[in-house]
C-alpha cells in the first residue's frame, strides 16, 4: 500500500507541474480534503485548488527537485527544495500527505526561505521571539 501512496502523491506533484493546472490534481483529492498550515489555518479541497491554481501563474517555471519521498502506512512526508522563478529564494518544503482509499485526504506543508535557515536556528535565544 505505501508503494501506491507514494506513486498517487508522485503523480499528483508531476502532473500539477507538467500541465501548470490543478484539473489533474482534482481527482486525486478527496471531497472531504483539507489543507493544514503551520498557523492553524485549514482549506477545503475547493479553497485549497484555488490557492494552487492561483500561485500557478506566478510560479510556471519554477523548479522543484523532491530530495526525500517516504511513505508509513497512510502517510507519505515530501522533502523538496524549490527554486523559484525569475531569481526568486530558494525555499525548502515539507508537504505530508494522509491517503485514504486511494486519494489524498488531508495535507500540511511547511516552508522555509533557505536564506533565512540559519537564523532559524537560534529561535529559543532571548529577543528572538
Amino acid at each position: 500500500m505505501t508503494t501506491d501512496n507514494k506513486t498517487i502523491v508522485q503523480r499528483a506533484l508531476t502532473e500539477l507541474m507538467e500541465t501548470g493546472s490543478v484539473d489533474a490534481l482534482k481527482p486525486l483529492l478527496s471531497e472531504d480534503f483539507i489543507h493544514h498550515r503551520p498557523d492553524a489555518t485549514s482549506s477545503t479541497k475547493a479553497e485549497w485548488l484555488a490557492a494552487v491554481q492561483a500561485a500557478l501563474i506566478p510560479l510556471a517555471d519554477m523548479r522543484v527537485d523532491v530530495h526525500h519521498l517516504l511513505a508509513d502506512g497512510d502517510h507519505v512526508m515530501m522533502h523538496s527544495r524549490r527554486q523559484l522563478p525569475d531569481d526568486g529564494p530558494e525555499i525548502a518544503v515539507v508537504d505530508i500527505w494522509r491517503l485514504e482509499e486511494g486519494l489524498i485526504a488531508e495535507g500540511w506543508e511547511i516552508i522555509e526561505p533557505v536564506a533565512q535557515a540559519a537564523a532559524n536556528l537560534v529561535w529559543w535565544e532571548a529577543g528572538r521571539h
